[in-house]
């Protein structure tokens, strides 16, 4: 993995990149839903759908699914909350994995003293959680949660916090994001941008024109070093 030495700061971020919580994020809106009463039908492709579009698309899309949630708590921040709390039930009965590749790229990082940053929307209390699982995530030096900034992705205020505290001018960065708002958020930094997602989602061909810049592999396994993201000739 002599790629990495190319980099002086990794940044990630974590759900649905280093961690497969997804499917407990999903699950966690249908609990939430279902504790004021209501059955929230949407599958989990569905849910992906809207969770990946920009702030408030999945709050707006969940209201207009069920408009008696709406009327019964319009504060979406209280049930935001609330599904947070469902989340943190459902990490305390099953374990959090990695996704594939991660494990041996963070140990790789650790082993070189490559510095890295995972930025995420996640709180702290989330996160803590989570790294009780697994012990190569406490290997990461730095996080910069949702406590930590104001403005969450698309804008990049919390990329642009983590560059200034840890790095300095002229090192290279690259950063790691399976989102669209979390891209848009990476694209308005200097670090180099990378997409890590399966093939199947609908926004990789599109982003990928869009944005010719961005490197794209359906999961950390998938780079090597002959086809490393930005590797100088």
């Amino acid at each position: 993995m002599k790629w990495i030495y190319n980099y002086q700061l990794f940044l990630f971020d974590f759900d649905g990149l280093l961690v497969d919580t997804e499917h407990l994020h999903y699950q966690a809106y249908l609990d939430m839903c279902a504790q004021r009463g209501y059955e929230l039908p949407w599958s989990f492709d569905r849910f992906s759908e809207a969770a990946y579009h920009p702030p408030f698309a999945l709050r707006d899309q969940i209201y207009a699914e069920l408009p008696k949630l709406q009327r019964q708590e319009p504060n979406w921040e209280i049930l935001h909350e609330e599904k947070t709390q469902c989340f943190l039930n459902l990490i305390k009965q099953a374990t959090v994995p990695l996704l594939p590749g991660v494990a041996d790229l963070l140990l790789a990082l650790h082993k070189g003293e490559i510095n890295h940053c995972v930025v995420t929307h996640s709180p702290a209390s989330l996160i803590e959680q989570i790294c009780q699982q697994n012990r190569m995530l406490q290997t990461i030096p730095h996080w910069m949660t949702r406590e930590d900034y104001n403005r969450p992705k698309p804008h990049p205020e919390c990329y642009q916090r983590a560059i200034t505290q840890f790095s300095r001018p002229h090192e290279q960065i690259i950063g790691f994001e399976d989102s669209l708002k979390g891209l848009h958020a990476l694209l308005e930094t200097k670090a180099k941008p990378v997409l890590i997602c399966p093939p199947e989602a609908y926004y990789v061909e599109k982003i990928l024109q869009s944005h010719p810049q961005i490197r794209y592999y359906p999961s950390f396994n998938a780079i090597t070093d002959q086809n490393a993201p930005f590797t100088p000739h």
